[in-house]
């Protein structure tokens, strides 16, 4: 029987793997798209949903958040994958934070990139209930965005299978991928075999079943994040992203301002230190709240130390942080959970060729929502223009 061909199979259908089937499709390419579980289940559906370039160290990696933002807003004019655009507040707590906001915003200006300075009373009629004793002002992101993570994903592989004829197999677990002769043939573990001329390998935080000797002389570690969400509140709105000045001592784009280098790591309290916690907010469509986030980090190959239970001593941190902050209706917990990413200690992404024509992409680390739009773009258009 003759093996079906494809211009490009991508194996993982996460964030990563979706965005390069959607950059590779709308070019008109024969995709396939090969999922291992029923449906994606770690880390595209265990996080914030938070598409927030203001994050990020300005060049490449804001610069494909800010292209992000325009792919995801594409995407939703012709089928919702639950975008809202609601824009993001980081919330400054002392005279520190404030002056750091102040600054990035100085830079956002000289970069083309909008944002708002709001004084304390501002920040108290915008954000319901915002507690006084917490907030100094606030930095204002109008145009980033805000997805359901636990829907997006899905949402946008049925807009890629209705409208871009992208072919897609859950259930599919990739066993190995080899170049042979002139083209990359993928077997999956229950025999089907496929061949294609390229091959994307974005199984986020695990690949050692398919390239063990890369996985473990990486110098790729994971990060275990924990999170939780209220019951739905009825009659509060708290409009898109909201991070805390723990976020701004923590982010990325902080660090690249004049005052950063003043603050003083004894300022953190040492348990948020310790568990590498900062406080982010946002509501979900329900109504709901999702409260987190902590940050535990392992050696790839020594992943399973870090668990997968919830450690309720640092969930009840968090909520103690978050109560500082905010007076909500109430704080009926839900549900919790752990989310995991890999990141690379030395570097800023793992991107590197297993074989010829078949190129491994992970260890996005926390960028993977905001960023893989516009990184996917770019892969594809290297590729293949």
């Amino acid at each position: 029987m003759a093996i079906q061909h494809f211009d490009l199979i991508i194996t993982g259908a996460g964030v990563l793997g979706c965005f390069h089937a959607y950059h590779a499709s709308m070019k008109g390419l024969k995709v396939l798209l090969l999922e291992k579980d029923f449906k994606p289940q770690e880390a595209s559906v265990r996080n914030f949903g938070q598409v927030v370039p203001s994050g990020m160290s300005q060049g490449k990696w804001q610069d494909y958040g800010r292209r992000s933002l325009e792919i995801y807003q594409s995407i939703q004019a012709k089928f919702d994958i639950t975008v809202r655009r609601h824009g993001t507040i980081y919330l400054a707590s002392d005279s520190t934070e404030m002056t750091l906001i102040e600054e990035l915003g100085a830079i956002n200006q000289k970069i083309g990139y909008s944002s708002t300075i709001y004084d304390k009373e501002t920040c108290l009629e915008k954000y319901q209930g915002l507690r006084a004793s917490y907030c100094t002002g606030g930095l204002f992101f109008e145009e980033e965005l805000t997805v359901e993570p636990t829907r997006m994903i899905h949402h946008l592989i049925a807009f890629m299978k209705e409208q871009l004829l992208l072919q897609y197999k859950p259930l599919s677990f990739v066993r190995s991928v080899v170049y042979k002769g002139d083209r990359c043939i993928v077997e999956t573990g229950s025999g089907e075999m496929f061949s294609s001329d390229h091959v994307l390998i974005c199984n986020g935080r695990d690949f050692k079943t398919l390239y063990p000797h890369l996985f473990y002389k990486s110098d790729i570690e994971i990060s275990k994040l924990q999170m939780m969400r209220t019951s739905p509140m009825n009659d509060f709105t708290l409009p898109g992203s909201v991070l805390s000045g723990l976020s701004i001592k923590r982010y990325e784009s902080f660090r690249e301002c004049p005052s950063y280098k003043k603050l003083d790591a004894s300022e953190i309290n040492e348990n948020c230190r310790k568990w590498g916690i900062h406080i982010l907010f946002k509501q979900a469509n329900d109504g709901s709240i999702i409260i987190g986030d902590s940050h535990e980090y392992a050696e790839a190959k020594n992943a399973d130390q870090l668990g997968y239970d919830i450690n309720q001593v640092i969930n009840d941190i968090i909520l103690h942080e978050a109560q500082r902050m905010f007076r909500f209706p109430h704080w009926n917990i839900a549900r919790q959970w752990n989310g995991y990413y890999s990141q690379r200690r030395g570097h800023d992404l793992f991107m590197e060729y297993a074989d010829k024509n078949v190129l491994i992409i992970t260890a996005i680390g926390g960028k993977g929502m905001t960023a893989s739009a516009g990184l996917a773009e770019a892969n594809i258009h290297k590729l293949f223009d």
